[in-house]
């Protein structure tokens, strides 16, 4: 294809659809990273509260406030936040392979149109 001819629409569709499924592993990779932050976090504050005594005062943040909780409850929500981030990483891991693997064919398909740049023939006789 010459800087003059335009790109054809079975070709424009296909990197579009690439396009997409890099715009999705962006935003698989962005939730990943916002989990294992979660993750660091609540590894942090359960470290903290195994240290404080069982009658030492705890509080717990409630949107833009602190509540008063107990020792017990904190680190049963916090295990509990942890069990939830390690499925959600499970989860986000497999959909990222996934999307690589997608990315990887897509960019395949895409350089075997450029080597035969001919329109995919679909043939409709053999129905």
């Amino acid at each position: 294809m010459s800087a003059g001819q335009q790109m054809p629409p079975w070709l424009q569709e296909q990197i579009t659809k690439m396009q997409q499924s890099q715009q999705n592993l962006q935003s698989i990779l962005m939730q990943k990273q916002q989990v294992e932050m979660e993750n660091v976090e609540s590894d942090r504050a359960l470290e903290e509260l195994k240290k404080a005594s069982d009658d030492d005062q705890v509080f717990k943040y409630a949107g833009s406030i602190l509540i008063k909780s107990n020792k017990k409850s904190l680190i049963d929500e916090l295990e509990e936040k942890k069990e939830l981030s390690k499925t959600k990483s499970i989860v986000l891991a497999k959909q990222e392979e996934r999307l690589k693997t997608s990315l990887k064919e897509q960019e395949q398909k895409i350089q075997e149109m450029l080597k035969n740049p001919n329109p995919p023939n679909v043939d409709k006789s053999s129905s």
